[in-house]
């Protein structure tokens, strides 16, 4: 069922962009008919997104149709800004909870230092120096290719910015930890919410287990509860993501999309320079079989990618590194404290991301703001788990913190799904990778002699 829809879908939208090209290109056509032809094909576009049924799609669909509200009713599109806004309130909503929760879930449950002693220490070391790889390459990346210039979105922060720009470095170090843990939740300050999770997560380590696990469940629960929040709200994003192309488009043009694209382009490649230029020397230092490694995780990768969902690829993910010579205690330590602490993919993109808001706004931070914007996002980013669009909350917390306006987060919405099936692919392909460090490092590594190893149980699995 889904072909055919598929194919009117693609021809309608081959047609409209044809004879836009004709249009601009060879001689000028009536409006109306380009009008009439662009919307008929965003009808086959409406009829395939009801058949496909999927969240991803209809993100896609009304992208397009916003960019065509925007170019063709532009007073329209200006007063769907609101719609954008309301979607942006409630992810804000879930900043406190989730982070606090994700945070004391990943330290107090598979951080114990007292049980995996050694392992614990250098894989935390580990995750920490390629995380902060991560973040500079993607720094570099959105520096070099100036993706953000020339959205002009306006700037209405910049007294925060100025504010930001005079602290002393005293001011800052005392920014940073709360005073009141309600006040921190209700004004967003993200630093002080991670400061006081950590603290809270150290203490509930010190506690008996008898007391540690009620606690320890209830953060658990509270955990599972935010990502269903996040799911419904994500509902919604289809409405919040077509109304902000809507409103940019018909505020500053079709323009826009060209930087959209440039920003996608740039974290496609900033990603493979990461994995070529970090991930790649990593595993010839530790002399990593490396296409049978490829092998491996192939599946969880795609998974991955497919669904953008570090979570989803999970059990398969530690399931072959295991039958990759990986010991099951490492595995079982590795893995999920990785998803709290070593999203490669993730913390790239927050970089990226943070400073393409910034030039989209036309504000010009310094090397030391960008630096001490990085900083931040070393802690942030530890509370990002391998939830669908969970950076976006992370990222909406750190351009608040740093008085930064929200408008161009609106644009990133739009492509958000592609830039997320590329970075959460990345976050797998680290974790694995940090197994087989943390197992080396731990001389407990046994590669597999069979090269059909893995492949036969991946064929027995599909």
């Amino acid at each position: 069922m889904k072909s055919p829809y598929f194919l009117i879908a693609i021809a309608g939208v081959t047609v409209a962009a044809i004879f836009t090209s004709i249009d601009q290109y060879l001689t000028d056509l009536p409006n109306a008919l380009l009008i009439s032809i662009r919307w008929l094909a965003i009808v086959g576009l409406l009829f395939y997104g009801v058949k496909r049924q999927s969240l991803t799609t209809w993100i896609m669909i009304s992208m397009i149709i916003g960019a065509e509200i925007g170019n063709d009713f532009p007073e329209v599109a200006k007063n769907l800004q609101v719609l954008s806004k309301i979607f942006l309130k409630l992810i804000k909503t879930i900043i406190g909870p989730l982070l606090f929760s994700t945070l004391v879930v990943g330290i107090a449950a598979h951080s114990d230092i007292k049980k995996v002693g050694r392992m614990g220490i250098k894989a935390l070391v580990y995750f920490e120096i390629v995380t902060t790889i991560a973040l500079f390459i993607g720094l570099a990346a959105i520096n070099v290719s100036q993706a953000g210039v020339g959205v002009h979105v306006e700037a209405v922060h910049k007294e925060e910015i100025a504010k930001v720009a005079k602290q002393t470095p005293t001011d800052v170090i005392l920014h940073v930890f709360p005073e009141n843990i309600a006040k921190s939740v209700a004004e967003g300050q993200v630093l002080q919410i991670v400061v006081f999770s950590v603290l809270f997560a150290i203490a509930m380590i010190m506690l008996s287990e008898e007391k540690r696990r009620p606690m320890l469940m209830f953060a658990e629960s509270l955990s599972e509860v935010m990502f269903k929040f996040t799911n419904i709200v994500m509902l919604f994003a289809p409405i919040g993501v077509g109304a902000a192309i809507a409103y940019t488009v018909g505020e500053k043009g079709l323009g826009v999309l060209k930087n959209l694209f440039m920003l996608l382009g740039t974290l496609y490649v900033a990603l493979i320079a990461f994995i070529v230029l970090v991930l790649l020397p990593v595993a010839l230092i530790i002399r990593l079989p490396i296409i049978k490694f490829a092998k491996a995780i192939a599946e969880p990768v795609s998974i991955a990618f497919a669904t953008t969902s570090s979570e989803a690829a999970l059990p398969r993910a530690m399931e072959v590194m295991e039958k990759f010579g990986v010991p099951k205690s490492i595995v079982a330590f590795v893995i999920p404290t990785g998803y709290s602490f070593n999203l490669d993919g993730t913390t790239l993109y927050l970089a990226l991301a943070s400073v393409f808001v910034a030039q989209a706004a036309n504000i010009q931070l310094t090397w030391g703001q960008q630096i001490l914007m990085m900083l931040t996002l070393m802690l942030t980013s530890k509370g990002v788990a391998g939830v669908p669009r969970a950076s976006l909350v992370i990222l909406l917390a750190t351009v608040t913190n740093f008085g930064l306006p929200v408008e161009p987060i609106y644009i990133i919405l739009g492509i958000d799904e592609l830039m997320d099936m590329a970075r959460t692919a990345v976050n797998v392909i680290g974790n694995c990778l940090a197994t087989v460090v943390v197992a080396r490092w731990e001389g407990e590594f046994k590669p597999p002699t069979d090269d059909l190893v893995v492949d036969k149980e991946i064929v027995v699995q599909n």
